[in-house]
């Protein structure tokens, strides 16, 4: 049987009358072009299985099992 998750001594459980929304999350549109930074340094990175493609800027890809895939996907970030 999992532990209970009640909580810590002296802490009271807060109920929102309406879970399931979330509140203070900006709306996305889309994917967001890269910032115009004077240079883009893409590199990969390899996690068990998958590869992905990483940023300077903060931008990842998606997690590739093709090595080819995520330097394409680098590429096209680094080119805009």
């Amino acid at each position: 049987m999992p532990p209970s998750r009640e909580p810590a001594a002296g802490r009271r459980r807060i109920l929102h009358p309406a879970l399931g929304n979330v509140v203070g999350v900006a709306q996305q549109d889309g994917p967001e072009p890269p910032p115009t930074l004077p240079e883009h340094r893409t590199t990969t990175m390899e996690k068990g299985r998958f590869c992905m493609a990483h940023c300077a800027c903060g931008w990842r890809g998606p997690a590739r099992r093709a090595r080819s895939q995520a330097r394409t996907d680098a590429e096209r970030h680094a080119t805009g």
